[in-house]
């Protein structure tokens, strides 16, 4: 297994004024070392894909890792979405910038979303920090750019739609990489990019629309609203409702965890969660742990969420206030990042505060619950509410123009990420330019990179139908539990 090593990098900018100018300098010298043309290498890709998702499905709940690969079954793009630990092992083998700096790790187009601030603005930010981790910040970029065009072949869109996704991501990358560069620090961590300023900044009234119209939807999306979908009144409490295989008790009889789990086997369930809960709180800053003691806990239960999150331990716990109102809380294990696996960085003692940490860095605004703990048998955990007016891109309702101007905000969503993670946007920005140069290079390593998923797509499908994988859908395995 290669590992990349981190690679030698530009300076960080000095403590005193380091001209902005020469910052540039120093991120375009480093193309003398990689140019840009480098980067369509798609990378070691002489490998078994197979192997590695089952490396990746290590740890999880056995009975629901033929769910995972259920739904990647779906088709190339939702295998994509599942399959981060091929891409990141797959990059390793490709040259880097040499600036590395705090990622996404898993920064496709459909991890990028709309939801609440703590101040109750709606921002468009990236939104899923599982395998976030220090690493090139062009490995970003090149899953995103890889990502359209998985998600445009599979909307039978044509060439030229991929094509122009890929050079809108690029080149709204570069011109607000550019603009970061010129902006001090404190604007940098200030800038966010809500949904007023989208309606703000945009000249087409349809578009507009479509904004606004998106706002009512996330205003919707409330604990409240989401509290009858989910649970049940049962005397004084709240039960949460179960619905095999999606939501369901750990230790009830709808459970999917086999008898011999080590959480099955736990002598006391109800105090391995009040430790791990107040351990979390400690994480928390002193008022949002008073804003919490307002809240009983009711009732917890197994959530299984995502593609490529199905079958880590995620679970929901249902909390209710002096006037029964909800508050669901996500407790999600953190495992090892895929960028970790293949890109040499610091150790970490705890996967948890790594995506809290990381989150923090990279997001304009953080869920006002976030933070971390450990679970009984010393699993990693973060926690943070489930649902706060959070909003998902629907791309198989974009047309071309749309997903053009999709693709446009989510470069530069990515680029304030990395200006306000890293205070490397001169450096970075020398070092793309001010041409489309970039562009033209992403775009043939994203088609490239896309033949590759598609050919280790196929390569999944076959092992599915042969028996080496197990791969089951939601409504088989519903079908288990029907009376």
């Amino acid at each position: 297994m290669a590992i990349r090593q981190e690679s030698p990098s530009a300076p960080a900018p000095d403590a005193d004024a380091t001209p902005v100018e020469t910052r540039r300098e120093r991120g375009k010298a480093l193309r003398q070392q990689v140019p840009r043309g480098a980067h369509e290498a798609i990378g070691q890709v002489d490998r078994d894909p197979v192997a590695l998702l089952q490396l990746s499905s290590e740890g999880r709940v056995p009975r629901l890792v033929p769910l995972r690969y259920g739904r990647m079954v779906q088709s190339p793009f939702a295998f994509f979405r599942g399959s981060a630990i091929l891409q990141a092992h797959d990059l390793a083998g490709t040259p880097d910038s040499g600036l590395p700096m705090q990622i996404c790790g898993d920064c496709h187009l459909a991890n990028f979303g709309g939801f609440a601030t703590p101040e109750r603005a709606l921002l468009f930010d990236l939104n899923d920090f599982d395998e976030t981790s220090p690493g090139p910040w062009e490995w970003d970029l090149k899953r995103l750019c890889a990502s359209f065009v998985v998600a445009v072949r599979h909307l039978r869109h044509g060439p030229g739609v991929a094509e122009d996704a890929v050079r809108a991501a690029v080149g709204s990358y570069r011109r607000r990489m550019a603009a970061y560069a010129g902006m001090g620090m404190l604007d940098t961590w200030y800038d966010r990019i809500t949904f007023d300023r989208l309606i703000e900044e945009e000249t087409s009234p349809e578009i507009q629309k479509r904004i606004r119209r998106g706002m009512e939807r996330a205003a919707d999306r409330t604990h409240e609203s989401l509290l009858p979908k989910l649970a049940e009144r049962i005397g004084e409490r709240w039960k949460i409702l179960d619905a095999p295989p999606a939501v369901f008790h750990v230790h009830g009889r709808q459970t999917l965890f086999e008898a011999g789990d080590d959480w099955m086997t736990l002598a006391d369930p109800e105090q391995a969660i009040a430790q791990a809960f107040k351990e979390y709180l400690s994480t928390l800053a002193p008022d949002r742990r008073r804003l919490l003691e307002h809240f009983t806990r009711h009732d917890q239960a197994f959530k299984v969420v995502g593609v490529g999150s199905v079958g880590t331990r995620c679970l929901i716990q249902l909390l209710v206030d002096q006037h029964d109102k909800p508050l669901f809380l996500q407790v999600k294990e953190a495992t090892r990042s895929v960028v970790a696996r293949y890109y040499k960085s610091a150790p970490c003692a705890h996967e948890g505060r790594r995506v809290v940490e990381g989150q923090r860095l990279m997001q304009a605004a953080s869920d006002l619950f976030l933070g971390w703990t450990k679970g009984p048998r010393g699993r990693h955990f973060y926690m943070r509410q489930l649902r706060d007016m959070k909003l998902s891109a629907q791309i198989e309702l974009m047309d071309a123009d749309l997903l053009g101007r999709y693709a446009a905000l989510c470069g530069w969503v990515l680029a304030r990420a990395h200006a306000k993670a890293s205070g490397l946007a001169a450096e970075v920005s020398g070092y793309l330019g001010r041409s489309d140069r970039m562009a033209d290079v992403m775009v043939g390593y994203a088609n490239g990179y896309a033949d590759q998923v598609e050919r280790d797509y196929d390569q999944f499908v076959a092992a599915c139908r042969s028996g080496r994988l197990e791969a089951r859908t939601d409504a088989d395995m519903a079908a288990d539990f029907r009376v």
